[in-house]
């Protein structure tokens, strides 16, 4: 079963980082589609960023030059570093992965930009 786990949420000032992760047991990440979602209070769920098993990457135009989708050396972990943060980035953060067995999603990770 495949489990993913979030982390790196947090309280931050506008303009400041985090790096979000998204943890698996095994190294899934290295043959499937991995992408982070972000659903804000009100909002639909929607894409920021995601990476294939072949590394390509592709961003939301509002987060462009801010967020960098990446992988772990073993594969097992995938990051989300978030630079230039702003209140409009605020919202719960998704890890989801596509197997051909289906889609799973991560828990989730709150990220709150103050102003």
């Amino acid at each position: 079963q495949v489990q993913l786990v979030e982390s790196g949420g947090g309280l931050v000032q506008a303009v400041g980082s985090l790096r979000l992760s998204c943890a698996s047991s095994s190294n899934i990440f290295s043959f499937a589609t991995t992408a982070w979602y972000r659903q804000a209070p009100g909002k639909q769920r929607e894409l920021v960023a995601a990476i294939t098993s072949g590394g390509s990457t592709v961003y939301v135009d509002s987060v462009k030059g801010r967020f960098t989708i990446s992988r772990g050396d073993a594969k097992k972990t995938v990051y989300l570093q978030m630079k230039s943060l702003k209140p409009e980035d605020t919202a719960v953060y998704y890890c989801k992965v596509t197997l051909g067995t289906g889609d799973y999603w991560g828990q989730g990770t709150q990220v709150t930009v103050s102003s």
